[in-house]
């Protein structure tokens, strides 16, 4: 018994791609290290330094992204706005 499944074309996804070749280039990368041959021009402080660099520049955006609320006004806001995304449709009074 076979049954017709979908015969569309799909497409493999750009990140599955991106991952691969990752994938594929660390491999490389590690075998040829292994060899005793270094096939990146970079030596270990330059990738120290740009690690570092790459997780702070992250860490910033990803702190500076998210509601980051300080004061009594803000967290009262977001109290306010977590009700109203709960659906709460009575009058809501928050003292600051």
């Amino acid at each position: 018994m076979s049954e017709n499944i979908n015969s569309e074309k799909r497409k493999v996804s750009v990140p599955t791609i991106i991952r691969t070749i990752v994938m594929v280039v660390t491999l490389v990368n590690t075998v040829l290290t292994m060899a005793g041959k270094n096939p990146l021009p970079f030596s270990e402080e330059q990738i120290y330094i740009f690690l570092s660099a790459a997780v702070s520049v992250g860490v910033t955006l990803w702190t500076w992204w998210k509601n980051n609320s300080f004061t009594q006004a803000a967290l009262a806001a977001d109290e306010m706005m977590q009700k109203i995304q709960e659906g709460v449709n009575e009058e809501v009074t928050i003292e600051v």
